[in-house]
């Protein structure tokens, strides 16, 4: 990587850290093997952070009852963590954990479990 993409590797990380509230490790690594990647996969984190249509925290919840429902542990903390960064409510939360379990069960609340501690937390 020559300076110029390493800088831009840096700032890309600081911007998608500042939205989320932290630096999921897997992004680190991506950007490592393949700075293009990252890029791309920073202008599809853009569009899931903002808001359009739908605000921003309402398109995290979205992406939460996904990734339970694909029972992603690791997923469903980062998800929470970026939905309580974005302002979801823990009624907000909660609800969403409703859809999760008529729509895919028991065993996708239980890839929740990490991720609603950290409601206590909040």
């Amino acid at each position: 990587m020559d300076e110029y993409e390493e800088l831009e590797h840096k700032e890309l990380l600081e911007s998608m850290s500042d939205k989320l509230g932290f630096t999921p490790r897997i992004l680190e690594i991506i950007g490592e093997i393949d700075h293009e990647s990252l890029k791309k996969y920073n202008r599809c984190n853009q569009k899931l952070l903002s808001d359009g249509a739908l605000p921003a925290k309402v398109k995290i919840l979205m992406a939460l009852a996904v990734v339970a429902s694909k029972q992603c542990e690791r997923c469903t903390v980062v998800q929470m963590q970026s939905a309580l960064k974005n302002g979801a409510t823990k009624e907000e939360i909660m609800e969403t954990m409703d859809v999760i379990f008529i729509t895919s069960g028991a065993p996708a609340v239980a890839a929740c479990r990490d991720a609603l501690k950290l409601l206590k937390k909040s």
